[in-house]
């Protein structure tokens, strides 16, 4: 498995459209993409902060997800919204699954 952390910083006043700049994104999800799990998360002390975490089959997968021409083109409404609410641009950090516990 492979994952990314995504954190985002949004202008101020504009925090609560995260949910809904992360539900367009997933009406356009494609079946086989390798994504097993998304995590939308929202600090507590500073609500302007939000995390993301989005877990894949592997990183082959992701790559592939990420360089889809089709995916591309209806990402780019999601694109210019983000454009609108997020106050800088997000940070991307690669990271290997090396355990997946389970309750």
């Amino acid at each position: 498995m492979w994952a990314q952390l995504i954190k985002m910083h949004m202008l101020p006043g504009r925090d609560g459209e995260v949910l809904s700049l992360f539900d367009q994104i997933q009406e356009v999800e494609q079946q086989g993409s390798g994504l097993l799990q998304t995590l939308v998360m929202q600090d507590q002390k500073d609500p302007t902060q939000a995390y993301v975490v989005v877990v894949f089959e592997s990183e082959e997968h992701a790559r592939a997800r990420e360089q889809d021409p089709a995916r591309q083109e209806v990402m780019k409404s999601a694109q210019a919204a983000m454009g609108e609410v997020f106050a800088a641009p997000p940070e991307f950090v690669d990271l290997t699954v090396v355990a997946n516990v389970q309750p």
